[in-house]
């Protein structure tokens, strides 16, 4: 109702987490190939007793840290950003908190550094679970009130943002000091934020929205590749 039917074949980016990304190749290609597949050709739904229907025409798959990574590096129109563009070429720190992992990812040249690559089951949920320590609450209720700001974690998030530093600590060490930036995003990344930016002196940036960074970064990515 808001856009109008899509009447013409889209196209769309994808972002997948690290495991499906990363290891051996020929089951990273699996992977892909299964999401292509799962997404390609026309898919029909009913909202609101209304028949809807589009068609996908072309799907590309990449890592989230590819969204993160664009969305810091083009504008809303899919342009380098031109003070930016020159970071491509660097090594760009990524970190991701989302609901059920940390994960960590570090791009140079467009490719992802491996030994510098990593994830953890301590995402968000992990920071409930730390309030939840009684049982009291379903992991439902908790969610609920944490997104609605009724949720108290001034104990609880010391604790989580000691497990989520110490896992930087082990991935990346001191190397982290050689990146040009730091990127964060997820929803963890508005929880964490005076943490990540203090432990990173000045190097991290906490992207705009970070909840929507890494859809929008693809979006941008869309853009640009349209408009080479």
């Amino acid at each position: 109702q808001q856009y109008g039917p899509l009447g013409t074949p889209v196209k769309i980016a994808v972002g997948l987490p690290l495991e499906p990304m990363t290891g051996d190749q020929a089951a990273v290609r699996a992977n892909v190939d299964a999401v292509r597949k799962w997404m390609k050709g026309t898919h029909t739904w009913v909202a609101e007793d209304q028949n809807h229907q589009v068609e996908v025409s072309d799907v590309k798959v990449t890592s989230q840290a590819a969204g993160a990574l664009f969305d810091y590096l083009l504008d809303d129109s899919g342009r380098f950003i031109p003070e930016r563009k020159g970071h491509l070429k660097k090594e760009i720190g990524v970190i991701s908190v989302g609901f059920n992992t940390v994960e960590l990812m570090t791009v140079r040249d467009k490719a992802p550094v491996q030994k510098f690559t990593g994830g953890t089951t301590s995402g968000v949920r992990r920071l409930l679970d730390i309030v939840n320590t009684q049982q009291l609450y379903s992991l439902g209720e908790l969610d609920a009130q944490l997104r609605a700001g009724q949720l108290d974690v001034s104990e609880a998030l010391p604790v989580w943002a000691r497990e989520v530093t110490g896992f930087i600590e082990q991935q990346w060490g001191k190397a982290w000091r050689r990146f040009v930036i730091v990127l964060v995003v997820g929803g963890g990344a508005i929880l964490l934020k005076d943490t990540l930016l203090q432990r990173f002196a000045g190097k991290a940036l906490v992207l705009n929205d970070p909840v929507l960074s890494i859809a929008r970064g693809l979006y941008k990515l869309n853009l640009l590749q349209k408009g080479a």
